[in-house]
């Protein structure tokens, strides 16, 4: 049987106590623990050179294998072009791409190596599953090694349009390298025909629906939502629905309605619009000052990139703002919390939520959202208030009340609505996102992309 080796910039851990957690982490771990394989990425260390790897056998035939970055190759390759240029390009946010030529010789260093790393160990009949914006050009430097294997990459981000998409510099070799996969998976069809969009117009590609040839060569494009656990989801919620972080936390609401949400701290989440939204709401509907409550949680991300540390100030200033004209005695209408909490602390958080906000500006799939659907009591769901740019968007719009992040009185609007919405209704609403959520579960999106990338 073929082995899997995947590649990602970071590898969840294997250390007993240790668990792995988000979308990717989780799905890889159960490819690799079923059928056997290696996983393989960056360390997180920073080394005086990079590339020295290190071996951690699992269980299960699982090994993973990491190596550090030099601080230059971080500067370059992660701060820098992947995350300077691509993560801001990617979610439409062209006013933010910061290049520089040193970071995307960087890019491509980095690439290079984790190419070199993947010959050593890679044997005649594996599938290389190659993970995100980071590897873009990863298959051709493999093929340039001389490697056959059939490689994927499954892009956890949207594909922007092609003018946004032309706005990176070397946008088409970046491309042409692309082309070296035999299969690219996205999360939803609207990433699919920006992509196709893009070969035919600005390369010549001839395309259909699923095939772009260039230069002779065909790769297969596919959309694969990525998806959750969702019984796994209802067991944490419902095991922890007594931990005594969220005992804290209901003795601060006293009983008030909770409004939650959580994301990263990045400024493709929209979360400056979701506080003006929520500002919107006790400014024009007075019967909620004081009866509601809204728990921001948003660990810090990327903290040494360009443009995140004005983000963080942006965000403490508004929500003091809103909190100084707003704040009684006894109720803060803002908790902004920029720490982490564990996976089942979260969703005992969701569980005991009555709606959750998510108002992405531009998102992949964002599976917050999902996981919010999967943590609620069948028999007193809450509510899904979801932006209609996140990719979760276009499973979940029967059930979910969609927003544009961007309207600020429709949000508190929607908001409204959520809070005041009828039992019946919501009952109705979680039942059709769930049967969603079983459908395209993780397990679904792991099999799915592996069979296409075995049958390729």
């Amino acid at each position: 049987m073929a082995r899997i080796l995947v590649v990602s910039n970071r590898v969840a851990p294997l250390a007993e106590g240790q668990v792995a957690t988000g979308g990717l982490a989780v799905g890889v771990l159960d490819a690799l623990k079923e059928v056997g394989g290696i996983w393989m990425g960056w360390s997180g260390e920073i080394a005086r050179e990079s590339g020295t790897p290190r071996a951690e056998q699992g269980s299960g035939g699982l090994s993973l294998i990491t190596w550090p970055l030099s601080q230059y190759d971080y500067d370059t390759f992660y701060r820098g072009f992947a995350n300077s240029v691509l993560w801001p390009v990617f979610h439409f946010r062209t006013d933010l791409l910061h290049y520089r030529d040193e970071d995307y010789e960087g890019y491509k260093r980095v690439n290079r190596i984790f190419a070199e790393q993947l010959r050593r160990v890679a044997q005649p009949d594996d599938l290389i599953w190659v993970h995100d914006y980071h590897f873009l050009p990863l298959a051709q430097y493999c093929r340039e090694l001389g490697m056959q294997q059939k490689f994927g990459l499954f892009l956890h981000i949207p594909f922007p349009s092609d003018q946004v998409f032309r706005t990176i510099p070397h946008h088409a070799d970046l491309a042409r390298a692309m082309a070296a996969f035999d299969l690219i998976g996205l999360q939803t069809n609207d990433d699919l025909l920006a992509m196709r969009d893009y070969y035919e117009r600005h390369l010549g590609a001839s395309t259909s629906h699923d095939t772009v040839v260039l230069n002779g060569k065909a790769t297969r494009m596919g959309v694969y939502p990525i998806g959750v656990c969702p019984e796994d989801i209802q067991s944490l919620s419902r095991e922890h629905r007594n931990s005594r972080e969220l005992i804290k936390l209901k003795s601060g609401l006293q009983h008030r309605r909770l409004i939650i949400s959580v994301d990263r701290l990045d400024y493709s989440k929209g979360l400056v619009e979701r506080f003006r939204g929520f500002e919107c709401l006790l400014d024009t509907r007075p019967k909620f000052r004081g009866h509601v409550s809204f728990v921001q949680i948003a660990p810090p991300s990327r903290a040494d990139v360009h443009g995140y540390r004005n983000l963080r100030r942006t965000l403490e200033q508004t929500a003091g703002r809103i909190n100084g004209r707003w704040t009684e005695l006894s109720w803060t209408p803002i908790r902004y919390m920029n720490r982490s909490f564990d996976r089942p602390t979260l969703m005992s958080f969701f569980r005991a939520s009555q709606v959750g906000l998510v108002t992405s500006l531009r998102d992949g799939m964002n599976l917050v959202a999902k996981e919010y659907v999967a943590a609620q009591p069948e028999d007193d769901p809450g509510v899904l208030v979801l932006s209609e740019f996140a990719g979760a968007a276009h499973e979940l719009a029967e059930g979910a009340l969609l927003i544009n992040p961007y309207d600020t009185a429709g949000m508190a609007r929607t908001l409204h609505t959520a809070l005041d919405m009828e039992s019946s209704e919501r009952k109705h609403r979680h039942e059709i996102m769930m049967d969603v959520l079983r459908k395209n579960s993780l397990a679904a999106w792991r099999e799915r992309f592996m069979d296409d990338l075995k049958g390729v």
